[in-house]
């Protein structure tokens, strides 16, 4: 079975983000900055090896997921139909994790700005995304609104995922 692009991408981003971890290891301080509340002020540190390598470590979990709920659904040729905009999705999303460690990294090493204001685009950019991938999906076990009824018919599927 041939290697899709969305998969090379996302991977990509995945070990960029292990690379950005293991090059800044040593610049940054012992405790980094992990979370900032809503006016953007820093209200939360990690040490730096968990704050440098949980992201890297979710989305390699995260995007393996990814790539394997295309295998095991048994409905996968549904899958095959939207491939696009899910392989899309999968990479949009590594990019956004990749973009929140180099956020961290950024407040570690000393610049100042406001995290949310940076991070509303990047999540409203995830979330438009998600969007498109909802109003293509095809019927499927793991991705979009399943319930009973949107599963078991074609046609509620679709309307529920139009709307």
């Amino acid at each position: 079975m041939p290697v899709k692009a969305g998969a090379v991408v996302a991977v990509a981003l995945v070990l960029a983000s292990f690379a950005v971890g293991v090059y800044v290891y040593p610049q940054v301080p012992d405790m980094m900055p992990s979370h900032w509340n809503a006016s953007g002020q820093v209200d939360g540190y990690m040490p730096r090896l968990p704050a440098l390598f949980l992201i890297p470590f979710g989305s390699l979990l995260l995007v393996g997921l990814f790539l394997l709920i295309s295998k095991i659904d048994p409905l996968r040729r549904n899958i095959a139909s939207f491939r696009g905009y899910y392989d899309g999705f999968v990479e949009l999303f590594a990019f956004y994790l990749l973009y929140i460690q180099c956020l961290m990294v950024a407040s570690a090493l000393g610049y100042r700005f406001n995290v949310v204001q940076l991070l509303f685009p990047a999540a409203g950019a995830l979330f438009i995304d998600m969007s498109l991938l909802l109003g293509k999906a095809r019927r499927n076990w793991f991705i979009g609104i399943r319930t009973p009824w949107t599963l078991s018919n074609e046609r509620v599927w679709a309307e529920t995922h139009r709307v």
